[in-house]
């Protein structure tokens, strides 16, 4: 379905390949701005190039370079990865619709994530990692246009930190959380988490989104 009306959070396909609206800005004539979900590439283009998807139960797609399916019945422990699909933040917390976040504690299924977010039951899915039975491929538009090797490769985090040219964050790095106006230095990391030092942690892909977190001092080790 084509989209004339679009607005931040939303999936859409681009080009062939699963993207996130994370900003729409009408004054420009690339007005939406948008990343890849596989490995976070930032996108700029206009709503007639885009064709939007709203997920369901069963879907499964590649989140920086693994994959996970969306599972509505299962319960999420501490670790696990939510989407956010029916947002309604309280006064303090801070998210939007299709946000993923790592979650942190649970209490009679709601949720307390990495980000300090309480979120109800009734507003997020869980996104079990790998690929469930008869789930629905929508990483890709038509995934009989894209090469195997280009699916395996796709899923593989060593082959994204290898060819990965945005920003890396490293130990030392400060951010500037947009949303809580907090500033913050990454203090240890693994290959898709970053720990900052108030204790908040994110998934990389977050510090890639300009609308989530914007880099204040990089540091230059030796």
């Amino acid at each position: 379905m084509k989209l004339y009306q679009v607005r931040k959070g939303q999936f859409v396909f681009y080009q062939n390949e699963l993207h996130k609206v994370y900003s729409v800005k009408a004054m420009f004539k690339k007005s939406v701005h948008m990343y890849r979900l596989k490995d976070m590439k930032q996108v700029l283009t206009q709503a007639s190039e885009i064709e939007f998807y709203k997920p369901k139960h069963n879907d499964t797609f590649i989140f920086y370079g693994k994959r996970y399916t969306i599972d509505q019945n299962a319960k999420p422990n501490p670790g696990d990865y939510i989407l956010i699909v029916k947002p309604a933040p309280d006064f303090l917390d801070h998210y939007s619709l299709n946000e993923i976040e790592k979650v942190e504690s649970i209490e009679d299924g709601n949720v307390i994530t990495t980000r300090d977010n309480g979120v109800k039951h009734n507003e997020y899915v869980v996104l079990v990692p790998g690929r469930q039975d008869a789930s629905q491929e929508i990483a890709y538009f038509d995934k009989n246009l894209v090469p195997e090797e280009q699916q395996f490769q796709d899923e593989s985090i060593s082959y994204l930190a290898e060819t990965d040219d945005a920003l890396k964050p490293a130990v030392g790095d400060i951010y500037l959380d947009v949303e809580n106006n907090t500033k913050a230095m990454v203090v240890a990391m693994t290959d898709n988490e970053i720990f900052f030092g108030h204790g908040v942690r994110v998934h990389v892909a977050e510090l890639l989104n300009e609308s989530n977190f914007e880099l204040v001092y990089q540091f230059e080790g030796d």
